[in-house]
């Protein structure tokens, strides 16, 4: 198993998340607590709904997983080193915003290095102002290394629910994109709108309809989710034989 956050060897979290035998050193600083923030980007030009969504997912993985989120995350800049304090960041967008300032493109760089993994979410699910803008900075980052489709037998697939394929509030095309940073995905590209099927409104009811495949396809999504979550604490220490036999039984019984 490969630990990617933290400065801190044995940390619980990853020991727990990641049903290890063994605690093993992290290559970069991301906080110094037990807890996991699940953030969200802050661009300066936010989408209605993304607090709501990192909120939901950091219920959803506690629920779910012996990984403890911190329930109300806040939110990060790509200028500030406040970015550091969570291995996971979450960037939804809807339209088209302008070129990221040079400090924001060296933290983003930075923060890839040094271990952080980011979720864009596309809450169009196909709009091409965000999907430009998006694919415009990813490659000012990171010209050398470009979006590419992430293969249906990626570990993301498999790092704690066992999935066929991606799936949001649409069912979107069959696969995601990813940048790939040494033998990593460090960035995941999703035009799903997979926080369109976790948000809830002020009363607790789900805020968005999914379709085609209603409350199956959303929870679906949220195991999406999930599996993003603990792959990006974790990697791909599913490839390691030992967890076979956790595989083999959640595939048993269909969930």
């Amino acid at each position: 198993m490969r630990a990617i956050f933290g400065v801190q060897s044995g940390r619980l979290l990853l020991v727990l998340a990641c049903l290890s035998v063994s605690p093993a050193p992290r290559a970069a600083a991301f906080g110094n607590a037990t807890d996991l923030e699940i953030v969200s980007l802050d661009l300066g030009k936010g989408v209605a709904g993304a607090q709501s969504v990192t909120e939901r997912l950091a219920w959803e993985v506690r629920k779910r997983s012996s990984v403890e989120p911190i329930l109300e995350p806040g939110r990060a800049r790509l200028d500030k080193t406040s970015l550091y304090r969570s291995p996971f960041v979450y960037w939804r967008g809807s339209e088209d915003f302008s070129p990221l300032s040079e400090d924001a493109i060296e933290g983003l760089r930075k923060y890839i290095h040094r271990g952080g993994f980011i979720l864009i979410d596309d809450a169009t699910a196909g709009g091409e102002a965000f999907d430009r803008a998006v694919r415009r900075e990813l490659l000012r980052a990171f010209p050398a290394l470009p979006l590419k489709p992430i293969s249906e037998d990626h570990t993301i697939y498999r790092s704690f629910y066992l999935l066929k394929r991606p799936t949001g509030r649409v069912q979107g095309p069959s696969f995601l994109e990813g940048v790939t940073y040494g033998d990593r995905i460090a960035i995941v590209y999703s035009r799903h709108d997979l926080g369109g099927a976790l948000q809830r409104d002020k009363l607790g009811a789900w805020s968005q309809a999914v379709v085609p495949g209603g409350e199956r396809q959303r929870e679906r999504a949220i195991r999406l989710g999930v599996n993003l979550v603990m792959y990006a604490l974790c990697t791909d220490y599913k490839d390691d034989q030992v967890h076979a036999p956790f595989i083999m039984r959640r595939r048993g019984s269909g969930r």
